[in-house]
């Protein structure tokens, strides 16, 4: 079992590592941070910046971090790492959007959840 977790820089983002780190803590089980990046192939300063991005949130917790290009499809490629890694549920974060702002653009959280072979937890940034 694997509890794995879309990273990436917002506050959603962050909140998806801490909510992560909980049910992998509490499942007893692995965690993995799935970072996809907009780039043709991924280089070891990729791989480097998103463990220091996930360190910054989750400390010393044990995680394992998987970088990959989104060959124009972050919603697919996060599929795939999710198959990839076997995991049991994914956690991703997400943020309000309008009704039209859905509808014009389209959403990589929505992709994900009609997609996951796996459950899909979603996460929002706390409010202050």
């Amino acid at each position: 079992m694997t509890v794995a977790v879309a990273m990436n820089s917002t506050p959603e983002g962050r909140e998806a590592l801490v909510q992560g780190q909980a049910e992998a803590t509490l499942r007893e089980t692995d965690l993995v941070v799935l970072s996809v990046i907009d780039a043709d192939s991924v280089t070891t300063a990729h791989r480097d910046a998103a463990e220091a991005q996930a360190r910054q949130v989750l400390g010393e917790n044990s995680f394992t971090v998987r970088v990959e290009p989104d060959g124009g499809d972050p919603a697919g490629a996060l599929v795939d790492l999710v198959s990839d890694v076997g995991a049991t549920l994914v956690i991703i974060g997400s943020r309000r959007r309008s009704a039209v702002g859905k509808f014009l653009t389209g959403s990589t959280v929505q992709r994900v959840l009609l997609d996951s072979p796996v459950p899909v937890l979603v996460v929002k940034a706390n409010e202050h």
